[in-house]
């Protein structure tokens, strides 16, 4: 099979050619809000700005209507900023034509959902493999690396078996596993335990937590203040706004300026 998954821009490079001391966060936000049209439009997220750098692990805790669920949709590209700017790996998402983004989503950011999303058709071994399809990895290249994802997650032993075989813990092994098996620089993960059991989903964070270690960004939008204590760095959600943040470059006020922001 040909890789014809859009090919991706490079990298933004820094005003003035100036180098780095640093490599560029995987995710940013400046000042990126989100509005919903409606007598009166709703406000969902209000000029956020968020950096978050290779190999955190992070939680955006807020209750229902906080905008945490908004902030997920724009950092993972799968919707659009009104204003401000998303980067994701140093790729500005407003410059990017759809099917560009199509393709940053598929090499770039795994994904991780409360329903597991799953075709009870397939056996796991297919449905972790599929995840790759839009990435342009041959069929066969596809199985090994979702074969190696299963085996990282404590499924090897489960390749053949098909989702209504397993529980519900173990399904969302499966889409863990599905999300990490190009090896994205950031997996996000939107209420991963919220259709688990305490235990299990004790398990799962613990699976995320090692993941992390091995050099995988996390971020896990959460409700449960419990799950965000889990976390390094917590960021509180409230009405569409940041209310605290517990990483240090927000904790000092800083946020690095840089040309064409909106």
């Amino acid at each position: 099979m040909s890789n014809s998954a859009e090919t991706l821009p490079a990298a933004a490079t820094v005003p003035g050619g100036e180098t780095r001391g640093a490599p560029a966060p995987v995710l940013e936000l400046a000042e990126a809000s989100k509005v919903y049209p409606g007598s009166p439009p709703v406000r969902a997220l209000d000029r956020v700005s968020l950096s978050v750098e290779a190999g955190e692990l992070v939680a955006v805790v807020g209750p229902s209507g906080s905008g945490k669920t908004t902030m997920l949709h724009l950092m993972g590209t799968l919707d659009r900023a009104t204003s401000g700017v998303v980067r994701v790996t140093g790729l500005e998402a407003a410059q990017m034509r759809d099917r560009e983004l199509s393709a940053l989503r598929a090499r770039r950011i795994g994904f991780v959902f409360q329903q597991f999303f799953l075709s009870e058709h397939q056996k796991v071994l297919d449905n972790v493999a599929d995840g790759l399809m839009y990435a342009g990895v041959s069929r066969d290249r596809r199985r090994l690396l979702a074969s190696a994802a299963l085996t990282r997650v404590g499924l090897g032993h489960r390749a053949g078996a098909r989702p209504t075989q397993l529980s519900g813990g173990e399904r969302q092994r499966v889409a863990v596993a599905r999300a990490i098996a190009g090896s994205p620089p950031v997996v996000l993960a939107d209420e991963p335990t919220g259709n688990l059991d305490s235990a299990t989903g004790g398990a799962l964070l613990s699976l995320l937590e090692d993941l992390n270690a091995r050099g995988t960004t996390i971020i896990v939008i959460t409700h449960d203040h419990a799950v965000a204590a889990r976390m390094r760095r917590r960021v509180e959600m409230l009405d569409g706004h940041i209310v605290s943040d517990t990483g240090p470059a927000a904790a000092a006020g800083i946020w690095p300026v840089r040309e064409g922001r909106s």
